[in-house]
Parts: C-alpha cells; structure tokens; sequence
C-alpha cells in the first residue's frame, strides 16, 4: 500500500481542499499555512526544526517542484481535480488504502501525487541530506563490466588504428587464414599515381576517435554509486534522492527500486524522466527559464525501477533477492506507523524480523513516519496502543536473541529525532497550496549480532 500520508494531518482537511479549483491555476507561492509553534514542540533527543535552504538550495527545490508540476499538469488542470482529491481522501479517512491505492484508476494516483508527495519530496531530501556521512558509507564503486567492455573497445580501436597504418606504409602482416593466395606480384606494384583512380583508407584518426570519446564518458565521470530500497515508496522517493544527488560530486549515482503494493510504475516512470531531462523552454521564457537545467545531470547518474509488490506478504527469499547482497539504504517513509495500523503489529513485526535476516551488513534503515501520537498501534484485546517508535526499538533493537526466532543482524540505533518541523520557503512556487509537515526519524544500522 501506498502510505506517504498522514491522514490527521492538516494538508487532508477539508477546508484546504477549496483552495484547489478545477481551473488551470497560476504558480502559487507555496507557503503554508500558520500553525502553532507548541505543536512542533520535541523532545530532548529530537530537532524542532530543518533549515531546508542550508540543505538544499531553493534553485534545486525549485527544480523539484517544477518537475512535479510539469509531470502532472493535466491532472493539475483538469475541471476533475478537487473531485478526485475528495473522492482520495475519503478513502484514507476510511482507511480503505485498497481503495485508495491499490486499486485506484490512474488519474487517483496522479492528483495524489501532484497533492501531497512534493512537501513529502523536499522534506525526505533534506533528511536524506541530514544524513549524508552516514549515506558515504553505503557508496560502493561501480562494477568494473563497462570498464572492461571500455578497455575492450580501446584496445580493438587500437588494433584497427594499427592495422591501418602498417596498411599505408606496406608493412602490413598479412591474414594466415586469408582464403587468397599470396601474390608475388604485391611488392612490385608501383605507388598509385595523384591522378589514379585510387580510394585511399580513411583517416587513421576515425577510428580512434570514434570509440575513445564514448566510453570514457559513461565509464570514468560515474564511479560510486548508492543503492535504495524504498519500501512503500514511490514519487516522493525518487525526487528525494534526485535531490540528494544534486548536492553530490558528479561521479555518484543513485540507484532507487520503490516497492509497493499499489500501480505507481507509471508515476515512477515520468516523473524520472523530468527529474532527469530539461524543461523544454517557451518561446516566451526569460534568460534563467531557458536555460533551466533538469535536477539531476547527467541523466545516468539516476537509476530507478518499481516492484509492484506487498512487502507483508513476501517470503524471506523473496526480500532476500529484492535486497541484494550489497550494503544499501531501506527507507520506511511514512509506512511503519500504516503497516502496524492496517496489518496489525503481527504481521508487521514478522516482516521486520525478515528484514533482519536479510539485509547485509553495514546497510542502514531509514524510518520516518509521524509524530507523537499520530503514530500508535493498538495492542490485544484491550487494544492498548503503543508508540510506533516504541514497537519499532522492541522488535530491532532491544528484542533478546533466540534460536531460529531473530537471526541475520542487530540493529544499531544511530541517529534519532522525535519532533521535526520542515518548513516551506516563501518564495517557492506551485500550481497549489502546499503545506509545511512534522515528522519524526531515526536511522538504524546492521551490525553483526
């Protein structure tokens, strides 16, 4: 299921809703509306608030915003829009995510998309920022088979640029497995004269400059690259790490599979792509429109793919293979607290404890969700509830050792947040209102048992 919302969250009220109209809108600025500082209060262990621009510079929010606005245009301006946002939401105060998402009609999952995963965005991007020496340790050289490949080419070049050369002075050795017989006749041949009807051999620079200026391209600018599995994820994900690699060296590549219970390829799909290619400009574009630049360049420093997959109902082998054997990052963003809600916490707590056992060692767990007591699960009979973070640290962290029960890793508690606001800038613009959000985050690593 898709679950990237928080469905007592104000961005869900109806009241906000009226803001949006059918009509093709102008681009707004996307702040938010006031609420009270006391509700972002933390605790001790936690951030009240994230200062995005220090971050992520506005030009790159921005960037992301406009992508997100150029993908799901139609959608934006269809005479349909706060009709299918109503329709959305009623099923997530349902609670009916198969409604919602599972079984959505496409146009659904675009306007939730366009609605409620660019704050989601720019708020996972600046965490994802917030944590970034933590992300070099995931960072893994990039496997060494186009390099080979690119050796291969230049040595073939090589060999050809050779071949023509010892072909022009005449020294050229001649093919054992030739099916003509040697002439006697080849050495005593005079020199073509100018004027001869001669077809002379292409210039000995060609060949080599033809493959020589591809494969160092692709091959020496990428050189590490970090793996995600984001699991409920989806848009919101993909721009996020788009937006982290931004703000990264040129030779790292990200490479995200968004697994989900819900359709969102095509989301996916699109919405890579304008992260990934220039707005085309108008003809009517000033000099900074015109030569606006896509969030992530070049293109092939973004790698992503969706699973259209339950995580609960997946066996141990199944994650197994999805995950991999090399250190990455697994995401939870906004996707524990539903899980526990929908699933209940025994299925729940198995499939953590099936990503225990399969994650590889050093790999990190991201976990964001809401805060305080948005996120509570209720527990037996009594249907006593218990904080998400709670139930979470019971299961990774603080859960004893038995046979057959918790095996592959301990969990490492690293980084922890009870209360973070992330705050619009003013100045950004979208075709709607968007609001500020809180959350709260903690970051997990695998270590050996």
């Amino acid at each position: 299921m898709k679950v990237e919302h928080n469905i007592r969250d104000t961005s869900h009220n109806a009241a906000n809703s009226k803001k949006t109209t059918g009509k093709p809108a102008k681009q707004q600025k996307a702040k938010p509306k006031a609420q009270p500082e006391s509700q972002g209060q933390a605790s001790s262990s936690s951030a009240d608030n994230t200062n995005a621009v220090d971050a992520l510079p506005l030009v790159h929010q921005q960037r992301l915003l406009s992508s997100f606005a150029s993908v799901f245009q139609p959608v934006l301006a269809s005479p349909a829009f706060a009709t299918i946002l109503q329709e959305v939401k009623a099923a997530l105060y349902a609670r009916d995510f198969d409604a919602a998402f599972t079984s959505a009609k496409p146009e659904s999952l675009d306007a939730y998309a366009a609605r409620w995963s660019p704050t989601r965005a720019l708020a996972y991007a600046v965490v994802l920022l917030g944590i970034a020496e933590h992300l070099e340790g995931l960072e893994v050289q990039v496997k060494k088979a186009e390099d080979e490949a690119g050796a291969e080419v230049a040595e073939a070049a090589e060999g050809l640029q050779k071949l023509i050369v010892e072909d022009k002075t005449g020294d050229a050795p001649r093919d054992q497995n030739s099916s003509s017989p040697p002439s006697t006749d080849d050495q005593e041949v005079p020199p073509a004269a100018e004027d001869d009807a001669v077809t002379p051999p292409p210039p000995a620079s060609e060949p080599t400059e033809a493959n020589t200026t591809v494969t160092p391209k692709t091959t020496t600018q990428i050189k590490k690259e970090i793996k995600i599995l984001s699991i409920g994820g989806g848009a919101a994900e993909l721009a996020a790490l788009a937006a982290y690699l931004s703000q990264q060296p040129a030779y790292l590549k990200g490479t995200i599979t968004c697994l989900d219970a819900a359709p969102w390829a095509p989301v996916v799909s699109k919405l890579h792509a304008a992260l990934t290619v220039p707005p085309p400009a108008s003809r009517y574009a000033n000099e900074a429109q015109a030569t606006a630049a896509a969030l992530v360049d070049p293109a092939a420093r973004l790698s992503s793919s969706f699973s259209h997959l339950d995580a609960l109902t997946m066996s141990r082998d199944q994650l197994s293979q999805t995950i991999g054997k090399e250190v990455l990052l697994i995401t939870l963003l906004f996707t524990l607290n539903e899980l526990y809600t929908a699933a209940g916490i025994g299925k729940t707590t198995a499939f953590l404890l099936n990503l225990t056992a399969t994650v590889p060692l050093g790999s990190l767990l991201l976990v964001v969700d809401s805060p305080g007591s948005y996120s509570e699960a209720a527990v037996g009979k009594e249907s006593k509830k218990y904080p998400m973070q709670w139930l979470m640290d019971h299961t990774l962290v603080n859960k004893p050792q038995k046979d057959g029960v918790f095996p592959g890793c301990r969990w490492e508690k690293v980084e922890s947040n009870d209360s973070v606001w992330f705050r619009l800038a003013e100045s950004l613009n979208y075709p709607i209102p968007l609001e500020n959000m809180r959350y709260q985050m903690h970051l997990y690593r695998a270590t050996k048992p």
